[in-house]
Formats: C-alpha cells, structure tokens, sequence
C-alpha cells in the first residue's frame, strides 16, 4: 500500500482580456523584436500558399546568467544570449516545421517554403484574417521586487558566497561543496493564421547547493536548491541561501549515517513535493494527449473511469505565480488553463496542445511547450500536483507500523507499459508510526494503476 503526504499549494490567478493594438503587460515588458507583424504576416500568407489548415510563427529571445563556486573560489561566469524563429504548418495531422536564427526577407522566405512543403497540397491558399487579436493576462505569473536582470552582478555574487560558506562551515566532515546560481529571461512572441499576436516575458532564477560529506572512508552528497519565477528578494524572505546551504550539507551528513534499504513490499509515505515528482512520471506523461491520442499511453482509453482510489485528485496548473513551471500564455499563444486531470480516482481530463485538441475534438488546455525555437509545441506537464487531502501529515506517520518515508527522490522513469522506478535520495524507516533511521539508495518499483489503487492516505 502507499500513503501521501501533501501540502497545499497556491491557488493560481484566472482571466481572459482582449484588445486591439499595442501589446501591455502588468509585469516585465517584452523585449522588443526585429520583425513587424506586417512581415509576419506576409510570412505566414507564403507558408500557406501551397494549402495547409494552420500555420503560427514563434520568435524568442532568451538572455541567461550563471556563476559557479566551489574550492573556494568563483570558478565560472557565463552570459548567453539567443534568438530565433520557428515557423510551423500543419495540414490534418501533418507537421511541417522550419526555424532560423537570421530575421532577413530571405531566410523568412526560406523557412516559410521549407515548412510548407511537408504539407503541400493542391488545395486552395488559406487567407489570413484582416485584423488581428492581440491579448494580455489579467495577472501575472511573475512574483518579484528586484527582478534579478536588473540587479548587479555582485550581489548575485554574494547569495553565492553566502550559501558556499554556510555549507562549509555547517559541519566539519563537509569536504566539497558547489554552489550554482543560474537566471534567465524568455520573452516570446506568437502569431498565427488565426490571426492571434501574443507576447509574454518569463523571467526565472535558482540557486542550487551540491555538499559532500566524508568520514571513516565513506563519502555522500546532499543537495538543495531553491527559486522560481521570482525577484532577488525571494532569497531574503522564502529561501535564505544560508537555509539552502545547510540544508544539503544536512542532507550530506545524514547520508553518512545511512542505513541500506531493506527489500520488500511495504507501506511508502511520500513528503511534500517529491510526492509530485512520482505523479509527474508516473501519471502525468501519461495525460499527455499526444500519447493519448496515438494510444502509446496506458491511460488512452480511460477518460471517465477509475483507475485510482477516491482519495486521489490529481490537477495541472500553470497559472501560479512564481512557480517555474507557470506562464501567462503557452507557446502556442494559448490562455492556460488549470486542469483537472484525475479528481476522486476517476480520469477525467488530458494535456492539450492545438493540433491534439483539433485531432480529439477537445478543447485547448494552453499546455502547448516547446524547449525552444527549434522545436515544435508538444502537450506537456507545467506544474503538476495531487490535491489536498483529508489528514494530518503526523497522522499519516502514526499510522503506519513498519514502512519508508521518502524525503527526496532524485528522479525516474515509466514505460509506456506503466511501470516505473524511482530513486530515493533520502529516506527514513517509519517504525511504530516514528521516524527512524536514515536510509540511501532505495528504489521503489511498481504499476501505476496498481500504485494509483492502493492509496490510503492524502495529507
């Protein structure tokens, strides 16, 4: 049987406004592109010229900073800047794609002719709109004071050193530790033959400890990291970079005293967060509708049954502000919407981007992603979560005689088939409804539908 522990999470904000003209946002303006919507347009029509059901136009420009330290020393400084252009066309199911990095009439001209002809038809030319929409989110995503763009390089140094020093010195047996600190800035710009315009701008930044621990022969490492799409002042009020470098120094001397997982089935609480990361693997790629769709998942014929106990309601939300996995419109230009994928046991909803939802006859859910320009959208996870539940979280641990509790897992992977393997980075053996010893390198195994079923508990 498996028990969850979960806290609640943010609510996150809802709208929808339209207007015509210049485009404004409540939070950072987008950066100004070197192309015209008139050259857009002229674009998209020449893409459409050979037949073709749809085509959109997506322009990044993406800024990032990173800082490494460790022996002591800042090792590493980088800045990188990219920007291109990906131009896709679809006609029923087939995807034509083309990207560039040069905005010249040229290469637009080649990119259009390039996607086009994956879905040349004899068809008539697909016209645009005369007029197009441009929308702005109600709210924002964005939670930040300081936005770290802004601020100077030397006090990102210092969150740096600060979280360096505190790992060191947390406990003499700490031999290494590795402090990365990493910000970016996406600003995107959408356009379509639907005649739909969009920009968004989605700003992140992190800052991540790695210490290892040594004693008696034996070494182990601790990690912990923190941050979001959120301002400088994140790292005063929420996460100190002092709690984060104790934090995996903690983690590391822990291991240290770490036990070999015993082997066998019993009873798994899962801890705040991590517990997502199971769901993410385990269920959520699995709501992902082109895999629906295409039947390659084991969940594509599921829609309105029972596949887990009613305890369980599992929901994807990529409106919460200040989580990394949140934006104001996907990569389609599409409003996002929260989406209730399993509620009380029963599926009851899927990911979807524009060309799953026109093949399934569903509506868009705004989970259309892409890694960047060179690639095409693709329905995937944003921020995925299993909703509150009914128990206490030192309830849950009370009840169980003999089992593990999950404090981290640093990852795994499901087959199509639904089975799946996690690593557990730090755990502790749950004796009489206690915590008690810490133990390393456990891997749980298992079914989804199985697992989904044998749900007992919901912090």
């Amino acid at each position: 049987m498996s028990k969850f522990i979960l806290f609640p999470r943010q609510k996150g904000l809802e709208g929808k406004n339209e207007f015509h003209g210049s485009i404004k946002m409540s939070g950072i303006k987008p950066r100004e592109f070197p192309l015209s919507l008139s050259e857009l347009k002229k674009t998209l029509q020449l893409a459409l010229a050979r037949g073709g059901d749809f085509a959109d136009i997506f322009l990044e420009y993406r800024t990032s900073l990173s800082i490494l330290m460790e022996e002591g020393i800042v090792k590493e400084s980088a800045e990188s800047l990219s920007s291109g252009l990906g131009l896709r066309v679809i006609r029923k199911d087939i995807t034509g794609y083309a990207y560039t990095n040069d905005f010249s009439p040229e290469k637009l001209k080649s990119v259009a002719l390039s996607a086009s002809a994956i879905c040349a038809s004899s068809g008539a030319s697909r016209k645009l709109p005369g007029r197009f929409r441009h929308h702005l989110p109600r709210g924002d995503i964005t939670r930040f004071r300081m936005q770290a763009a802004s601020r100077p390089l030397e006090e990102k140094l210092e969150l740096v050193r600060r979280a360096y020093s505190a790992a060191m010195n947390f406990d003499p047996s700490i031999k290494k530790v590795q402090v990365a600190y990493g910000e970016s800035r996406q600003d995107i710009w959408v356009v379509n033959s639907e005649g739909l315009s969009v920009m968004d701008s989605r700003p992140a930044v992190r800052l991540v400890v790695m210490a290892v621990a040594e004693k008696d022969g034996r070494r182990e490492s601790g990690f912990c990291g923190g941050g979001g799409r959120v301002g400088l002042e994140y790292f005063r009020r929420e996460m100190t970079p002092e709690f984060i470098g104790e934090e995996a120094a903690r983690e590391a001397c822990l291991l240290l005293e770490a036990v070999e997982a015993p082997a066998g089935e019993m009873t798994v609480v899962l801890g705040p967060g991590h517990s997502g990361v199971l769901i993410h693997e385990a269920v959520g790629h699995l709501l992902e509708a082109d895999f629906v769709r295409k039947k390659t998942s084991i969940l594509w014929n599921k829609l309105g049954k029972l596949v887990g106990s009613e305890q369980l309601s599992v929901y994807d939300d990529p409106t919460i502000p200040g989580f990394l996995g949140s934006y104001n419109f996907d990569d389609e230009g599409q409003k996002p919407v929260k989406t209730a994928l399993i509620e009380k046991g029963v599926v009851t909803g899927f990911l979807q981007d524009w060309l799953s939802s026109r093949l399934m006859k569903k509506e868009p859910t705004g989970h259309g992603r892409r890694q960047d320009y060179t690639c095409w959208p693709l329905p995937r996870m944003s921020n995925t979560y299993i909703d509150r539940g009914e128990y206490d979280p030192e309830e849950i641990i009370r009840s169980v005689r003999k089992g593990l509790y999950v404090s981290r897992l640093s990852g795994g992977q499901v087959e199509d088939s639904g089975e799946f393997t996690f690593s557990v980075t730090l755990g502790y053996l749950i004796e009489n409804g206690r915590l008690g010893r810490p133990v390393k390198q456990a891997t749980l195994i298992g079914h989804n539908l199985d697992i989904l079923k044998k749900i007992e508990m919901v912090g």
